[in-house]
């Protein structure tokens, strides 16, 4: 087998701003194992079933100034989270790129897509109803994704279908985008050495 796919990806990621200091590790190849703390217990747990959805490991401990708001945590930690995919996938050859989820949660649906193509962009549709689910601000879930996108230079859609449960339909997204983020970042054993790209460059 190629060395390219048989190395375990790893990426870690140390962020200090006058807002947020974050420790990040990650592991692509990994088995879903995950010590999460950002000051935020909604979000711990988002973060927490989106590794193990994604069989991904992820050591993650942010300190921010949950004083003043969530958003610059919530947006910070999807940047940091964004930049170790980008680093641990490196040139991005041999893997699929693209990946797609539909995802059921007893009453919601959701779905999520990603490219890893080295462009940024992201919409979001949660059909999230009020301001607060458990201590998250759910608003600031399309900052997460948008930093997310920035970081990994990628393209992430997620999108609620229908449900009725606010819980229900974040949970859904971060499960669906796990799965989804999983298929795009899995090894193609048949283009091994090859980008999956004709630009030649990701």
């Amino acid at each position: 087998m190629a060395k390219s796919l048989s190395k375990v990806r790893t990426g870690t990621v140390k962020r200090d701003t006058t807002e947020t200091q974050i420790a990040l590790k990650l592991v692509v190849d990994g088995q879903g194992v995950y010590k999460v703390s950002t000051g935020i217990r909604f979000f711990d747990h988002m973060l927490e079933l989106f590794t193990r959805h994604g069989g991904f490991d992820l050591t993650l401990k942010c300190t921010g100034d949950l004083d003043v708001d969530q958003h610059h945590t919530v947006e910070d930690v999807g940047i940091a989270l964004g930049e170790a995919f980008n680093k641990a996938l490196g040139d991005k050859k041999g893997i699929m790129r693209a990946g797609y989820f539909v995802m059921a949660m007893d009453e919601t649906l959701a779905v999520a897509a990603v490219d890893l193509s080295g462009r940024v962009a992201y919409v979001v549709d949660d059909k999230v109803k009020v301001r607060l689910v458990g201590d998250f601000q759910s608003e600031l879930l399309a900052d997460f994704f948008d930093g997310f996108a920035r970081g990994a230079k990628a393209n992430v859609h997620v999108k609620t279908m229908y449900g009725r449960s606010n819980h229900h339909k974040i949970e859904a997204i971060f499960k669906a985008f796990a799965r989804a983020l999983r298929g795009a970042c899995s090894r193609d054993e048949r283009m091994r050495e090859m980008l999956p790209s004709t630009k030649g460059l990701l």
